[in-house]
């Protein structure tokens, strides 16, 4: 083919039964192809699919080629394309059969920390975000000419085997439209295309929030001892061991302490109420005795209490009491002769 002439043209009818030829030919060798289907109507239904060739669609430099590439997507030319990390690569059936290469560059971090930090607490579901069911203003902002997710003109690079001498020809602008197609369906080839992880949009409760330093005050803590008492629990020490409760607590877990200690004292027998001295007495003696227990040995006192119990059950009260238990006692006993 020389300057200025051309292939003879290809019917619509003539390309299809071609492609069909070719994908049949490489899948009986061991090929796997993803090829767009042949379809009437727009190219792309859902929002990442549209949203992608608007995008295409404001490339003015592109504006003459891209008419015949949706004339070819549509009528099932592209017999396989291929998303990958930062690439496209399709095979599309023309006079011959082509090979496409895109390359498009990896999305800028800054620019994708600012679109994470702009739709901060927006996207709560990777699966909304994919649907392109978030609200407009977020989808504006990932979409937005220049700093969003789409890459501009001059961040594409393409090559075809074919000798259309032009920057784009049509077997590329047939597979960018393609890839519009495909993310009508797998709308997650474009983070993959541009290289960048959509869950990092996705927003974390209590992500960003300051860690707060400040402890509760020690009247509000519960201290050890009153959880054990209620709960009947043995509480294991803590380490490093902690100080006392100050305040109401302090004086609640004397209290409590006084009361364990003093039932073990208690007898069956009756008592003369004790004076408010006596009482007195015993809880300083006793609150001393829980906060600062004895380091010498212990001292049984079981045995004093019970002599002094039997003593007090065997002492006559009244004098009247003394006299008839000596006369009983001077009786002689019966059935024995005087």
């Amino acid at each position: 083919m020389g300057y200025g002439v051309w292939k003879p043209y290809v019917s619509v009818a003539e390309r299809r039964k071609k492609a069909e030829r070719a994908a049949a030919k490489a899948k009986k060798g061991g090929a796997e192809l993803s090829p767009i289907a042949s379809y009437r109507g727009a190219i792309a239904k859902t929002f990442w699919g549209k949203a992608w060739c608007d995008n295409l669609e404001g490339y003015s430099d592109y504006a003459n080629r891209l008419p015949r590439g949706r004339t070819y997507v549509r009528n099932g030319s592209v017999i396989d394309l291929q998303i990958a990390a930062g690439e496209v690569r399709a095979q599309v059936m023309g006079s011959n059969l082509y090979t496409v290469a895109v390359t498009v560059t990896a999305f800028p971090e800054k620019q994708w920390r600012a679109i994470g930090a702009d739709c901060s607490g927006s996207i709560d579901s990777i699966v909304e975000l994919l649907q392109g069911k978030l609200s407009t203003a977020v989808m504006e902002r990932i979409c937005k000419a220049g700093t969003g997710l789409f890459p501009a003109p001059k961040e594409i690079t393409f090559k075809c085997s074919c000798p259309d001498w032009a920057s784009m020809c049509k077997h590329v602008a047939a597979v960018l439209y393609g890839v519009g197609a495909r993310l009508d369906q797998q709308p997650e080839f474009l983070f993959a295309l541009r290289r960048v992880d959509a869950n990092d949009l996705v927003s974390q409760v209590g992500a960003g929030l300051p860690k707060s330093r400040k402890r509760p005050a020690t009247g509000k803590v519960l201290d050890d001892a009153l959880v054990a008492d209620v709960f009947g629990l043995e509480m294991a020490e803590a380490s490093p061991p902690t100080k006392p409760a100050a305040g109401r607590n302090k004086s609640s877990a004397v209290k409590v302490t006084a009361k364990k200690t003093a039932k073990p004292a208690a007898s069956t027998t009756r008592k003369p109420p004790a004076t408010a001295k006596t009482a007195s007495d015993n809880k300083v003696v006793t609150k001393k005795l829980a906060v600062k227990p004895s380091t010498g040995p212990c001292k049984s006192t079981s045995g004093n209490v019970i002599a002094a119990k039997a003593k007090a059950a065997n002492s006559p009260r009244t004098p009247k009491e003394a006299a008839t238990r000596k006369r009983a006692s001077a009786r002689p006993a019966k059935g024995k002769p005087r």
